[in-house]
């Protein structure tokens, strides 16, 4: 049986590099495109010597229309992207400039290749702005951001080619993840890389607000099987949210984690809540989640060497980012 290809844009990060593991895993030739201007070589290097895995260092925004493996591709995962809310805000064309017109460059070149089985998008819940929870796909869109905004117009590009060109699509609007490799850099990095860099430096963790604050964490290894069951499906042009369905209390994961606590102002704009209603995806692909939140933390924990290579917390860009949230978001 001929060998799969898949293609992972912005594959050398922490999302990307997950689904990578899993197709190489699944008996997949698997090529990553990424600039590394987010992802780092350190989440791939143990793949760089097989045969079945290629590095194309390159931005979206500059690809060939020729680039062989997008023209004899099965599937392609479209994770290259910026992720960041506050710079969104301070420099939102350099947003646009990625997330949409780098998407549409993606969609244009694959327009034309027809052994195409599955493009999947790989959206975020944050088009939904300050939802009511749980959260369904048929919920209000309320982008609050230039960087949400951005991911839905993305993800709209890419239902329109499904539309008029009868692209094979599907979207994955995604709530939490959290695992091995999540970033750690800048000061608007995951509450979890955060809180491990800080662990590591023997700092004390910054709570943001009460803790009281409820978010949907899936774990990472749960995403990349989402993202494979989904690309295998059948169905084309359909949107499903991915979470775990279980909101976690921020204080939850501070007493898992255990230290001294520096607590910071609530950030206005911030929703109290996230939580996905995956009864569709469930439903379409009989995926279901597996790792147990307090499981998932402790094993990070029990391999707390992994995150050396992460940057030492700096205390001056924590509190220089609070301070951004409040000048644009009160």
């Amino acid at each position: 049986m001929k060998r799969k290809i898949s293609v992972i844009t912005g594959g050398a990060g922490f999302l990307g590099s997950h689904v990578a593991d899993y197709l190489i895993k699944k008996g997949h030739k698997v090529y990553i495109i990424d600039d590394f201007s987010t992802g780092h070589k350190n989440n791939i290097k143990h793949h760089l010597k097989n045969k079945n895995f290629n590095l194309i260092k390159n931005d979206i925004l500059n690809l060939s229309t020729n680039l062989a493996c997008l023209k004899n591709c099965d599937y392609v995962f479209h994770f290259a992207g910026l992720g960041d809310i506050v710079p969104s805000i301070s420099h939102p064309e350099k947003y646009f400039k990625v997330n949409v017109h780098g998407t549409l460059k993606i969609l244009e070149i694959l327009r034309y290749n027809k052994k195409l089985k599955k493009f999947v998008y790989a959206a975020s819940s944050s088009c939904y702005g300050i939802a009511k929870v749980p959260t369904s796909e048929k919920d209000k869109i309320d982008p609050q951001y230039p960087y949400a905004l951005t991911k839905y117009m993305g993800e709209q590009l890419v239902m329109h080619w499904n539309k008029i060109y009868k692209m094979p699509v599907n979207s994955v609007r995604i709530f939490n993840t959290y695992g091995p490799r999540v970033r750690t850099t800048g000061a608007y990095g995951s509450v979890i890389g955060v809180f491990f860099k800080q662990k590591l430096a023997n700092k004390a963790l910054t709570l943001v607000g009460n803790g009281q604050q409820k978010r949907d964490y899936l774990h990472v290894k749960d995403l990349a099987r989402a993202f494979y069951d989904v690309a295998k499906l059948g169905k084309k042009g359909a949107i499903y949210n991915l979470g775990a369905d279980k909101p976690v209390k921020i204080k939850k994961l501070v007493d898992i984690i255990g230290g001294k606590i520096i607590n910071l102002p609530k950030r206005p704009g911030e929703p109290n809540c996230t939580w996905a209603n995956v009864n569709k995806i469930k439903k379409d692909t009989k995926w279901k989640p597996r790792i147990m939140f307090e499981d998932g933390i402790n094993e990070m924990l029990n391999n707390i060497s992994d995150w050396k290579d992460a940057p030492l917390w700096n205390k001056k860009k924590i509190f220089k980012a609070t301070k951004l949230w409040f000048k644009y978001l009160s």
